[in-house]
This record gives structure tokens, C-alpha cells and sequence, in this order.
């Protein structure tokens, strides 16, 4: 079909539900609204109006069906990381340069074995070996903080996220890159500036520039304090080596630009993927107490769980990639240079793949969520955040009550991350 002869392609649908705005994440994850695009649209046009100052932009294709997004994150030829980045907001044209210097926002054909090279360097340095090394250092962190939100608790109660999560999802990944204790504060600030910039409660108010609109966050003028700081450590860590990934990083003979994007890289999705999926399985699991009984009695792994939770609360909502040539996508035509942006969440919530997908289901099998995407970009911390959520939640079977809510939790104001920024459980009583 010629998207030429469909001149009206680009006009909303009255009928289509909104899943841009980032507000509206902050209630819960529309799944009524991806369950009706899945059924009637499940490649829809959405609008894109200027929300919280942030300006309007052309509009994009919302892609639900879980088949329809494992193609588009699996057809780099057609659909592209390289040509607007992956964020839904176009980026400013003059920072794409920068911004395509990272493996994230590169093709694997058009990038001339610039991906490839990259992500096998950043693979040499995640290794499983290296990763499952952390184990005993991950256990006895997740234990001494549980004990301590435990001990802290007022009235039996205490906020996960401040107490445990967001603390284990940072010293891990510090211990991993090999960050000295006395900076890691630093890189949490830098995670919340960058991620949780949709959000005027989460975020500190964003800068302007000169026409009045805000600066994106993930612009070289405002990363230059992270990208110092990168040039600095790397530095430290070839006349003092160690065992961890900064080391590997600094010695791999990257040039200072991708050495800059790589530690933006492992900073940001590093530490932000355990920090939205810890308390996201935790805030699951409240809500569906028999599952919870069925893990605490062993009836199923741990490891199975683990999939499913991550099925449920994916730490990405989405991802937006641009189609480089004229395509068709379920019966829907597209045009080269529109953005297409797929919906984690939806895909892994599509009745075609997961039954009954609403209930949690601890033992599920097999469990193809996208949580960690799919093609070239699958997320290569992948073990290394598998590993922290089953040890947290080995440690919660533990020690912990069945999880229960003490407070209502807060979602953070974002299309992109699927952030608990609160989430107050009660932590007094017996184990189970």
C-alpha cells in the first residue's frame, strides 16, 4: 500500500485513546487504553501537544500488539535508532551528533560496525563472571537495608523506595562501575535530573534556554558536570585498576566521546532499571496476595517470578524509533521520517501471547516479555538486574511480612519510565 495515497494518516482519530501524555501514567498504566488500540488500533496515531512547557511535536505511531513491537525493535533496517534518537520528543537537531554517539541511538547497518564494536566491548566488560561475582556483596546489601527500613519503621510502616530500593539499585551499580563511595550521590542526582525530568515533583525545575522553552536534560550543555566526571574516574582507574567495569572501560581504548556516552549509558538505564522494577515488583505483589503465598511457600522459583513481575511492571514504557523507508505495519501504512514508538507494557499485557495477561501469575511459562527489549538494543545489564531482583526478593521471603500496602504509592509523571517514587508497605511482623 502507497502511504502517499492516504493523505489523512497523520489526522488523530477521535476514537483513539490519548497514551502520550506523561500524566497519565501517573494514575497507573492505561491498560484500558492499550487493550482498546491492541483490539481496533494497534498501530495509532497519536497527537503530541506541548505538556507541562515542554513544546508540541509532530505526533508519533503508537505500536501495542507484542508481535508488532518485537519487529519494530528487530528490524533496525526499517525502523531506526540513528535518524531522531529514541526518545518520543525530537531531540534539538543540533544534538543528534551527540547524542548518536552512544550504541543506544545507533543502527547496527548504518553504523558501519560502530554498534557492534561498541556492544562487545561493553559486553567484554559486563560479563556474567564479573556480574555474578557482586552475588554476596547484592545479598548482604539487600538484607542490611531491609532490616534497617524494618528497624526505621514508623508505626510498622516505611517508603520502600527511600529506604531500600533506590539505595540498592545505586550501590550496586557503584560497586559494579567501581564509583568511589564518596561520589555516588552524585550519579543518583544525575539519574533523577535525566529520567525523572516530566515530573515537577521528582525532577528539580528544568532550565531554560533563551526562547523560554526547557533544555532537554539529555543535551550536552547539561551533561557536561557527568561527562568530567567520566574523563576524571577513567583516568583514576589506569594508574589504579580494579576489578570492575569502569576499569575495562578505561583500558578498551575508547576515544573520550564514547568513554563520555558509555558511563551516561550505565548510569542512567543501569541504575534506573532496579530502580523502577524493585519497588514495581514489590507494589505487584501487594496487590496479588495469593501469588505472594505461592512464592513464599516455594511453589515456584524465585528466577520464574522474577520474569513475571518484570512482565508486569516493565522498568521502560517505551521506546521510539523512526521509520527510515516507507512501510506498512499491521494494514497501517507509514511514511519514511515518521517517529514509531513501541509500548512495552502493552506488548507484554497482549492477550494474543499471554493469557488471562491481567493476573499475575508467579509460575508463568513460557514468559516472552520485552521488558528488556528485543533485537540489537537488548538490554545488556540484563543479568546483572536479574540478579538484584531475585536476591531482593529471596531476601524479602526472608525476612518480611507479605507485602502490604500502608499508604497509597506514587507513579512517577513519565511516558518513558515506569517509576514508583513512593511506596510505603508495612515492614513489621512475622516472615511470609
Amino acid at each position: 500500500m502507497d502511504p502517499a495515497a492516504v493523505p489523512d494518516a497523520h489526522v488523530p482519530d477521535a476514537h483513539v485513546p490519548d497514551v502520550f501524555d506523561p500524566r497519565i501514567y501517573a494514575a497507573g498504566i492505561p491498560y484500558g487504553s492499550y487493550r482498546l488500540l491492541r483490539e481496533r488500533h494497534p498501530v495509532a496515531w497519536q497527537a503530541e501537544p506541548e505538556i507541562l512547557g515542554w513544546p508540541a511535536g509532530p505526533g508519533f505511531w503508537a505500536v501495542t500488539r507484542h508481535a508488532d513491537v518485537v519487529r519494530v525493535l528487530r528490524d533496525h533496517a526499517t525502523y531506526s535508532s540513528w535518524l531522531g534518537a529514541t526518545q518520543i520528543r525530537d531531540p534539538d537537531p543540533a544534538d543528534l551528533p551527540f547524542l548518536r554517539r552512544t550504541m543506544l541511538n545507533q543502527d547496527p547497518a548504518k553504523t558501519a560496525g560502530g554498534h557492534g564494536r561498541l556492544r562487545r566491548l561493553v559486553s567484554r566488560a559486563f560479563t556474567p563472571a564479573r556480574v555474578d561475582a557482586f552475588a554476596g556483596r547484592v545479598r548482604e546489601r539487600a538484607r542490611t537495608l531491609l532490616a534497617g527500613a524494618r528497624d526505621r519503621a514508623e508505626d510498622g510502616a516505611a517508603d520502600l523506595v527511600h529506604t531500600v530500593t533506590d539505595e540498592y539499585a545505586l550501590l550496586n551499580l557503584t560497586d559494579l562501575l567501581g564509583v568511589p563511595a564518596a561520589d555516588r550521590a552524585l550519579l543518583l542526582e544525575w539519574t533523577v535530573r535525566i529520567i525523572g525530568y516530566q515530573d515537577p515533583e521528582d525532577a528539580p525545575a528544568p532550565l531554560l534556554g533563551a526562547d523560554g522553552k526547557p533544555l532537554n536534560p539529555r543535551s550536552p550543555a547539561l551533561l557536561g558536570e557527568m561527562f568530567s566526571y567520566a574523563r576524571e574516574l577513567a583516568a583514576h582507574k589506569r594508574t589504579h585498576p580494579g576489578d570492575d567495569v569502569m576499569t575495562a572501560l578505561a583500558e578498551a581504548g575508547l576515544d573520550p566521546a564514547e568513554l563520555e556516552m558509555f558511563f551516561f549509558l550505565l548510569t542512567v538505564a543501569g541504575n534506573d532499571t532496579v530502580r523502577s522494577a524493585a519497588p514495581g515488583g514489590l507494589l505487584a505483589l501487594a496487590g496479588a496476595p495469593d501469588a505472594y503465598r505461592r512464592l513464599a511457600a516455594g511453589e515456584v522459583p524465585v528466577e520464574r517470578a522474577v520474569e513475571e513481575l518484570l512482565r508486569v511492571h516493565p522498568p521502560v514504557l517505551s521506546f521510539r524509533r523512526t521509520a527510515a523507508v516507507d512501510t506498512e505495519l499491521a494494514g497501517q501504512p507509514i511514511r519514511a521520517g515518521d517517529k514509531v514508538v513501541v509500548f512495552h507494557a502493552s506488548a507484554n499485557h497482549d492477550e494474543r501471547v499471554f493469557p488471562d495477561p491481567g493476573r499475575l501469575d508467579p509460575g508463568r511459562t513460557p514468559n516472552p516479555h520485552v521488558s528488556f527489549g528485543d533485537g540489537p538494543h537488548v538490554c545488556l545489564g540484563a543479568h546483572f538486574a536479574r540478579l538484584q531482583l531475585r536476591v531482593l526478593h529471596e531476601e524479602w521471603l526472608a525476612a518480611m511480612p507479605a507485602p502490604e500496602l500502608a499508604g497509597p504509592p506514587r507513579r512517577l509523571v513519565s511516558n518513558f519510565i515506569n517509576g514508583i517514587t513512593r511506596l510505603p508497605l508495612r515492614v513489621s511482623g512475622p516472615a511470609g
